[in-house]
């Protein structure tokens, strides 16, 4: 079954409670250590912002499909995959930030998950949470479809897009 290049869902903007975007979160944010041995993918997602101000009830108001939209070095600190991953237990489908830690990058690449860089998110930024918004892989373009407003993120290389496609890293690399 092939991959949709073209994402649809709802928004949930990563912000603190001044409506400023959060920077620099890092993956014990995302996924505490505390949590560490846990290894079954469907599991993790629970976990998923446990130990973020203001957001620790965030796996239980996330439904498939959401796309999250995030500040500056998102994913900035160690190497564990579990953050990556307890997003994907989410159903989440895409990542889009104005940047990324480049570990974290490099992990969610690999794991198969869509990611695109977007200065979209800021405090006078009108994409809110529940917005249903459009998401372009291929083109970077992103549609806000409850305020008819388009924004220009930069689309997946071409590497990127193929290990998307095929699933992670490891299918990739299968059928080279």
């Amino acid at each position: 079954m092939k991959k949709p290049t073209i994402l649809k869902g709802k928004a949930i903007v990563v912000r603190n409670d001044k409506n400023e975007p959060i920077d620099d979160i890092d993956t014990d944010m995302i996924f505490h250590n505390k949590y560490l041995h846990i290894t079954d993918i469907n599991e993790m997602g629970q976990y998923a912002f446990d130990n973020l101000d203001d957001w620790k009830d965030f796996a239980k108001k996330t439904k498939k499909g959401t796309i999250l939209i995030l500040g500056a070095n998102f994913g900035s600190g160690s190497s564990r995959q579990q953050a990556v991953d307890c997003f994907t237990a989410l159903g989440v489908q895409a990542l889009i930030a104005k940047s990324y830690g480049a570990i974290y990058k490099r992990n969610a690449i690999n794991a198969g998950m869509p990611l695109l860089l977007a200065d979209i998110i800021d405090s006078t930024s009108d994409i809110i949470s529940g917005d249903e918004i459009e998401v372009n892989l291929e083109t970077g373009l992103i549609k806000n479809i409850t305020k008819k407003k388009d924004y220009q993120a930069k689309g997946m290389s071409k590497v990127q897009m193929d290990i998307y496609l095929v699933g992670n890293l490891f299918d990739y690399a299968k059928g080279m």
